[in-house]
């Protein structure tokens, strides 16, 4: 089962009292304090597990605590600390603060930990308030509580480039037919309830991750249909696939459409390189291949999805696509390095 949304709540320890306590040593029946202080709190932290791929364990587990530090004790031990949690999630998680909705960290890659809730600071024992004028302090502070936070785990496929299309416009047979991917494919809509990602390999010995998300209809910003629920999975992406099906009365006109529902959703999504892939070509003669005319404001191509018709010239598009941003994202690196 696919989840790529959970809220939870997430605990940090609390940390550990500290001590009063005096020496007890022959000849000094009343000594001076030698209380410990109190152990800290564990934390509670987000690491990224890269055989996770979905957020569904948190649909059963909501609730997650840090260990508590040990109190401190006499001869000025000080308390052990509490153990740390580990919570996994998968890469492309991306962690909100519920009530504010900001964004407290995006953990992409294996290396990433992000500290979701902080353990509290052990209490200090007795033995730091003595005085000059108070030589035996009968006090000891207690250990503070740890963090606690509700949030949102939102999970943001990490793909290369994303197909983007109405229902039933050809995303999981073209899927299918340039990956190893195995998506579920039939002659309706929404066949497609879930992200599918596939790793195409090319000639050169190079490969990118292609992503079909469930097919967007007007409205799907607002949450119509499964648009709102995957819209997310195309932020992170570099180029954008539109596939519209060749039979629709109007082509710009369907394209418009979908345009639209990502400006209303992210209008930072029309900045990302895009092509079009007008698709089951298969369908028509040869004559009314010939009438098929686009004309938009970005590269386009004839396919079949089911045929492999074109296919070799969308993948050689998206390739230089894919080349060519690698070349600027240098380029910017260079610059900022001076």
């Amino acid at each position: 089962m696919f989840v790529d949304y959970a809220e939870i709540e997430v605990w940090g320890g609390k940390g550990g009292n500290g001590c009063v306590s005096f020496r007890r040593e022959k000849y000094l029946p009343k000594g001076g304090p030698n209380g410990g202080d109190g152990g800290k709190g564990g934390d509670l932290i987000l690491k990224v597990d890269p055989d996770l791929s979905t957020l569904l364990d948190f649909h059963y587990k909501r609730i997650y605590k840090a260990g508590n530090g040990k109190h401190g004790e006499g001869k000025d031990r000080t308390g052990e600390d509490g153990k740390d949690l580990m919570v996994k999630v998968p890469p492309g998680t991306v962690v909100k603060d519920k009530e504010s909705g900001e964004v407290l960290g995006d953990l992409v890659s294996s290396e990433n930990l992000f500290i979701a809730a902080k353990g509290g600071r052990g209490g200090k024992g007795n033995a730091h308030f003595k005085s000059s004028t108070n030589q035996a302090p009968r006090f000891a502070q207690s250990g503070e509580k740890g963090q606690m936070r509700e949030i949102i785990l939102e999970l943001k496929l990490l793909a290369d480039v994303g197909i983007v299309g109405p229902p039933n416009a050809g995303k999981s047979t073209l899927l299918a037919r340039v990956s190893d991917a195995r998506p579920k494919v039939a002659p309706y809509p929404f066949t497609t309830l879930k992200p599918n990602l596939g790793v195409v390999r090319l000639k050169s010995n190079k490969s990118f991750v292609l992503a079909d998300i469930p097919g967007l209809i007007e409205g799907a910003h607002k949450g119509k249909g499964l648009g709102l629920d995957f819209l997310r999975h195309i932020q992170r992406t570099k180029i954008l696939v539109f596939l519209l099906d060749v039979t629709v009365p109007d082509i710009p006109l369907e394209y418009n459409r979908l345009k639209q529902e990502l400006k209303l959703y992210d209008l930072s999504l029309l900045e990302k390189p895009a092509i079009l892939a007008v698709n089951k070509i298969d369908l028509l003669t040869d004559e009314e291949k010939k009438k098929i005319k686009v004309n938009l404001d970005m590269p386009s191509v004839k396919i079949s999805a089911l045929t492999g018709v074109g296919i070799k010239e969308l993948l050689n598009i998206i390739s230089r696509k894919l080349e060519k941003g690698k070349l600027q994202e240098k380029e910017e690196i260079k610059i900022g390095a001076f």
